[in-house]
């Protein structure tokens, strides 16, 4: 526990540092559009790589396969590709501070707003998946009360998301990402020489459980499996605010191509391990546990620590940027409509209250949420059918005008719900 708190700190110290070039909006929520292909695509990779990624998904394939958790890491590793190859130019080249902003421009003040209105409940679920994950593994490294563990890790994510803005995530991010991959590498090893050698270990895996598509679910239902990681990521704030934020249309393209190929390889590692953790731990009764007791059991206390600092730097990594992301687009797109006359210093100390304001809600809704895989998948599920037509209308067509974009929002939401 000790060890997890004094990295955590680390990154405190980061945010703190980079806190004092903050000086515009547009470094706060931009990072003053400066990243280039290393932050990028590091920034990128972590930010999408976070608790679903290794704790929701060796989970799910713990109890029920590759089928259970097909979203990850293969639906959005595709998702992270076709935003490249897609989105990430023709944005770019637009100059928004938010994807609202270009509902805005192409349709109405109003559809930027109930945009808004969807999209940030969409990012607190996610900061609340992480969180609770947070808190999972402090829990059980330190054998804390759950509730307890919760509430400290969401006061550490506040603090550290809410002093340095976008260039702190993306600077912290590539420490982040490096150790996360280190961390899965480390966790792999052991589980493999557990098993006796690679050869051995595949023979262990039950080959019913490698099935991509589950038998009994009809086909409209795996096709909404795979779509709504793939397209819900595809209009998702978090992920074009790291596109934005580039130095460069051709660095906005190539960071999310690096950043998906470096997802889909390390995201096999944490799915590796829930297949191979059947025959090792076959009574664990909390699926999302499965990571941390796995790591706990076999690793030795310093490997534990690096093993349990990539476990937090994927949830950090992620979850500052959904509360940025929330904080912005209350505040960039709703608040400061309103009072436009607003200091660029002003406005940075009103977004940081509403991304304090975010991870307290985030908090309270991972106190009450079920598994940290469903909040993920609901998180991206909620509002983005409507968000994905009308953003893709708006970006690449003349066609429909802001009629069209609130019925296609509110018909979206409606079968959502």
């Amino acid at each position: 526990l000790v060890g997890i708190l004094g990295y955590v700190g680390l990154q405190l110290l980061i945010g703190v540092a980079v806190s004092f070039q903050v000086k515009t909006e547009d470094d706060y929520l931009l990072a003053g559009r400066r990243l280039g292909y290393w932050l990028g695509s590091f920034s990128v990779f972590a930010t999408w790589f976070g608790a679903e990624t290794c704790i929701g998904s060796a989970g799910k394939v713990y109890e029920g396969g590759l089928s259970s958790g097909n979203a990850e890491p293969f639906g959005y590793a595709v998702a992270l590709l076709m935003t490249g190859l897609v989105v990430a130019v023709p944005l770019w080249r637009r100059g928004y501070t938010t994807v609202a902003d270009l509902l805005r421009e192409r349709f109405s003040p109003g559809v930027e707003a109930l945009s808004v209105l969807l999209l940030v409940p969409s990012a607190i679920m996610w900061a609340a998946a992480q969180i609770k994950a947070f808190g999972s593994i402090l829990s059980v490294a330190g054998n804390v009360e759950i509730g307890v563990a919760t509430a400290v890790a969401t006061g550490i994510v506040i603090a550290y998301t809410a002093f340095g803005g976008l260039m702190a995530d993306a600077v912290t991010d590539l420490v982040q990402g490096l150790t996360v991959i280190a961390g899965m590498l480390v966790i792999l090893w052991f589980v493999v020489a557990e098993h006796g050698g690679f050869a051995a270990a595949w023979q262990n895996i039950d080959t019913a459980k490698l099935s991509l598509i589950p038998p009994d679910e009809p086909f409209l239902a795996n096709l909404d499996a795979w779509a709504i990681p793939i397209f819900g990521s595809m209009v998702a704030p978090e992920l074009l605010s790291r596109v934005l934020a580039t130095r460069s249309a051709q660095v906005a393209r190539s960071s999310c191509l690096i950043a998906s190929a470096i997802y889909l390889l390390v995201g096999l590692i944490p799915v590796a391990v829930g297949l191979l953790a059947v025959k090792l731990q076959p009574e664990i009764a909390d699926a999302d546990n499965v990571l941390p007791h796995i790591a706990e059991t076999y690793l030795p206390p310093i490997l534990y620590v690096l093993f349990s600092g990539a476990l937090v730097s994927a949830i950090l990594s992620t979850v500052d940027t959904a509360l940025l992301v929330s904080g912005s687009l209350c505040c960039h797109n709703l608040v400061f409509r309103l009072v436009p006359e607003l200091t660029e210093r002003r406005k940075v100390q009103i977004t940081r209250i509403g991304v304090v304001t975010s991870g307290v809600v985030a908090y309270v809704l991972a106190l009450r949420a079920g598994s940290v895989f469903e909040l993920v998948v609901e998180a991206s599920a909620l509002g983005t059918a409507g968000m994905f037509v009308v953003v893709m209308f708006g970006l690449f067509t003349r066609f429909g005008r802001s009629a069209a974009a609130y019925t296609a929002l509110f018909t979206g939401t409606s079968v959502y719900f």
